[in-house]
Protein backbone atom coordinates (compact mmCIF):
# COMPACT_ATOMS: atom_id res chain seq x y z
CA UNK A 1 0.00 0.00 0.00
CA UNK A 2 1.41 3.23 -0.97
CA UNK A 3 1.69 6.34 2.16
CA UNK A 4 -0.87 8.22 -0.85
CA UNK A 5 -3.27 5.39 -0.61
CA UNK A 6 -2.89 4.73 3.52
CA UNK A 7 -3.58 8.40 4.44
CA UNK A 8 -6.07 8.45 2.03
CA UNK A 9 -8.31 4.95 3.39
CA UNK A 10 -7.48 6.31 6.82
CA UNK A 11 -9.15 9.64 6.37
CA UNK A 12 -11.76 7.35 4.93
CA UNK A 13 -12.19 5.27 7.21
CA UNK A 14 -12.04 8.06 10.24
CA UNK A 15 -14.54 10.31 8.26
CA UNK A 16 -17.12 6.91 8.30
CA UNK A 17 -16.62 5.79 11.69
CA UNK A 18 -17.22 9.54 12.89
CA UNK A 19 -20.44 8.99 10.55
CA UNK A 20 -21.47 5.79 11.70
CA UNK A 21 -20.79 6.40 16.01
CA UNK A 22 -23.12 9.41 15.60
CA UNK A 23 -25.71 8.08 13.11
CA UNK A 24 -26.11 5.31 15.78
CA UNK A 25 -25.85 7.82 19.16
CA UNK A 26 -28.81 9.59 17.33
CA UNK A 27 -30.87 8.03 14.42
CA UNK A 28 -30.40 4.43 16.14
CA UNK A 29 -30.61 4.79 19.73
CA UNK A 30 -34.19 4.31 20.09
CA UNK A 31 -34.43 1.84 17.04
CA UNK A 32 -31.75 -0.91 18.32
CA UNK A 33 -31.38 -2.70 21.98
CA UNK A 34 -28.66 -1.80 24.08
CA UNK A 35 -25.97 -4.80 22.94
CA UNK A 36 -26.89 -3.93 19.38
CA UNK A 37 -25.84 -0.34 19.41
CA UNK A 38 -22.98 -1.29 22.00
CA UNK A 39 -21.64 -3.27 18.76
CA UNK A 40 -21.99 -0.42 16.46
CA UNK A 41 -19.98 1.73 18.99
CA UNK A 42 -17.58 -1.06 19.05
CA UNK A 43 -17.34 -0.74 15.40
CA UNK A 44 -16.56 2.61 14.98
CA UNK A 45 -14.07 2.76 18.09
CA UNK A 46 -12.10 0.33 16.19
CA UNK A 47 -12.65 1.46 12.81
CA UNK A 48 -11.39 4.66 14.47
CA UNK A 49 -8.32 3.26 15.56
CA UNK A 50 -7.46 1.58 12.48
CA UNK A 51 -8.11 4.85 10.49
CA UNK A 52 -5.25 6.57 12.85
CA UNK A 53 -2.87 4.04 12.32
CA UNK A 54 -3.36 3.85 8.30
CA UNK A 55 -2.96 7.80 8.45
CA UNK A 56 0.37 6.84 10.36
CA UNK A 57 1.62 5.06 8.27
CA UNK A 58 1.51 7.35 5.28
CA UNK A 59 2.98 10.01 7.10
CA UNK A 60 6.21 7.23 8.11
CA UNK A 61 9.58 7.69 5.93
CA UNK A 62 9.66 4.15 5.18
CA UNK A 63 7.20 1.36 3.96
CA UNK A 64 5.55 -1.03 6.06
CA UNK A 65 3.06 -4.25 5.42
CA UNK A 66 0.70 -3.05 7.81
CA UNK A 67 -1.63 -1.02 5.35
CA UNK A 68 -3.60 -4.00 4.28
CA UNK A 69 -4.07 -5.99 6.79
CA UNK A 70 -5.48 -3.15 9.05
CA UNK A 71 -7.70 -1.35 6.22
CA UNK A 72 -9.50 -5.13 5.59
CA UNK A 73 -9.76 -5.67 8.91
CA UNK A 74 -11.16 -2.37 9.90
CA UNK A 75 -13.78 -3.44 7.31
CA UNK A 76 -14.47 -6.94 7.97
CA UNK A 77 -14.74 -6.11 11.72
CA UNK A 78 -17.01 -2.94 11.62
CA UNK A 79 -18.65 -3.92 8.75
CA UNK A 80 -19.76 -7.44 10.18
CA UNK A 81 -21.08 -5.81 13.58
CA UNK A 82 -22.68 -2.77 11.84
CA UNK A 83 -24.45 -5.26 9.06
CA UNK A 84 -25.26 -7.51 12.53
CA UNK A 85 -26.72 -4.51 14.67
CA UNK A 86 -29.14 -3.39 11.26
CA UNK A 87 -30.27 -6.84 10.06
CA UNK A 88 -30.52 -8.79 13.61
CA UNK A 89 -28.53 -11.38 12.01
CA UNK A 90 -26.07 -12.37 14.76
CA UNK A 91 -24.44 -15.11 12.81
CA UNK A 92 -22.40 -12.09 11.77
CA UNK A 93 -20.73 -11.99 14.87
CA UNK A 94 -19.00 -14.98 13.69
CA UNK A 95 -16.92 -13.36 11.24
CA UNK A 96 -16.05 -10.14 13.39
CA UNK A 97 -13.43 -11.86 14.63
CA UNK A 98 -11.75 -12.57 10.93
CA UNK A 99 -11.25 -8.82 11.11
CA UNK A 100 -9.72 -8.68 14.31
CA UNK A 101 -7.22 -10.99 13.82
CA UNK A 102 -6.38 -8.67 11.13
CA UNK A 103 -6.05 -5.75 12.57
CA UNK A 104 -3.72 -7.18 14.98
CA UNK A 105 -1.43 -8.84 12.13
CA UNK A 106 -1.32 -5.36 11.00
CA UNK A 107 -0.35 -3.90 14.25
CA UNK A 108 2.33 -6.53 14.52
CA UNK A 109 3.41 -5.94 11.16
CA UNK A 110 3.59 -2.04 11.79
CA UNK A 111 5.89 -3.09 15.34
CA UNK A 112 7.85 -5.55 13.42
CA UNK A 113 8.49 -3.05 10.46
CA UNK A 114 9.64 -0.30 12.95
CA UNK A 115 12.07 -2.82 14.71
CA UNK A 116 13.39 -3.29 11.05
CA UNK A 117 14.48 0.04 10.41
Amino acid sequence: MTARLALQAGALLAALSVAIGAFAAHALKTRLDPAMLANVETGARYQMYAALALMLLGALPFSTRAGWPLLLGAVIFGGSLYLMALTGLRWLGAITPIGGVLMIAGFVLLALDVARR
